[in-house]
């Protein structure tokens, strides 16, 4: 599956960016005069391969939960346990991804790929459903849980690597299908979410390795961690750095070697998005890890990215000048989740309903320079 959907992502097309360059130039407005928002239309018209580019409509955040055995480390005030319980708190609709969601009226599918303990309502809750299984159903008011485990949380990578290459494989495979199931269901763009306690550590150890950052520019404080448990985690990711020497051309052995559960499924609902056509609107440190990692596998997967907003986590903007996104928005935001990419959704979906809806000179009858 991974090298098929690989196989299937291609350049963005020149001739719809040419096109929607030409129509912008048409529109009643001054040439520029929307900033970022035109250059944004111009790569998702090339994305779709059609001029104007479809209405993201139906968005979906998929939010993918893991553990991590790096937490034995000390590299996060919270429980682990903590990650089961935002999960029932993301499916009984009272977090923050909930409350912009509904804003939004984007449906959230949470996945759990390596979650270490019980889920409260899990299996029971009759919205499980296992990643491949029944369609998913895009209903804004209705959290929906997948079981797509790989294992229990990964190992401690201080200690070994994080996972198998067989396990990093099915995490990323488990984030296609859930790629191709929301496509299917309708979804016209892919929002990333993500709740992991001690995530923001493995994401560090990414993003140092794609981008070539030291340990202590990719790391941050993550929840607002002390500055004891801060120089430790930077401390944990140079560690683990020295052990491995992951190969940034080798993808899925860095995956295997530092990376997460949640991760390595957030780059494949990259892959598979790209490889659909359909846009990413990616959320914060997590997802631009994430993105590294899936365009390390596919470099034209970029075309698909678009980038929510600027995470305050220091690493984020490491990948994203990498990755060669500019953010739509810039709060100062650390939460995960999908929050920020859910507050910069009207963003995307205004720069393309410009294409769409706005008159021409010709059209509206107006005088031009």
């Amino acid at each position: 599956m991974l090298e098929s959907t690989i196989a299937a992502i291609a350049p963005p097309h020149e001739a719809a960016m040419s096109d929607a360059r030409e129509l912008h130039g048409r529109l009643t407005k001054p040439a520029g005069s929307l900033g970022a928002l035109e250059e944004l239309s111009v790569r998702l018209a090339g994305l779709a391969g059609s001029c104007p580019p479809p209405l993201p409509d139906a968005p979906a955040v998929a939010v993918f939960a893991g553990d991590h055995g790096v937490h034995a480390q000390g590299v996060s005030p919270w429980p682990q346990e903590v990650t089961a319980q935002m999960i029932g708190n993301f499916l009984a609709g009272g977090a923050v991804v909930n409350a912009f969601a509904r804003q939004a009226g984007a449906a959230v599918t949470v996945v759990d790929v390596g979650v270490a303990t019980p889920i409260p309502g899990s299996p029971a809750d009759p919205q499980d459903a296992p990643a491949g299984g029944a369609a998913a159903r895009l209903d804004p008011a209705v959290p929906r849980l997948v079981s797509a485990t790989v294992r229990p949380g990964t190992r401690d990578f201080t200690v070994t690597a994080a996972l198998t290459r067989d396990e990093a494989r099915a995490a990323v495979e488990a984030g296609i299908r859930v790629a191709e199931e929301l496509i299917g269901a309708g979804a016209g763009i892919l929002l990333t979410g993500d709740m992991g306690i001690g995530n923001t550590t493995p994401a560090a150890a990414l993003i140092a390795v794609f981008t070539g950052a030291d340990a202590a520019d990719a790391t941050g404080r993550g929840t607002g961690v002390d500055d004891p448990t801060y120089r430790r985690k930077v401390e944990v990711v140079r560690s683990a750095l020295d052990r491995h020497r992951p190969d940034p051309a080798d993808p899925l052995g860095v995956l295997a070697a530092v990376g997460g559960l949640e991760h390595a499924a957030l780059t494949g609902l990259i892959l598979g998005a790209a490889a659909r056509r359909v846009p990413v609107l990616l959320d914060g440190v997590i997802a631009g890890s994430a993105a590294l990692a899936a365009a390390a596998f596919a470099p034209d997967a970029v075309g698909a990215m678009v980038a929510g907003h600027r995470s305050a986590e220091p690493g984020a903007t490491l990948a994203l000048r990498r990755l060669g996104l500019e953010p739509l928005i810039d709060l100062g935001l650390r939460l995960g989740e999908g929050t920020g990419a859910l507050l910069a959704l009207p963003v995307v979906t205004g720069a393309v309903r410009v294409l769409h809806e706005v008159a021409t000179f010709d059209s509206a009858g107006v005088a031009e320079k």
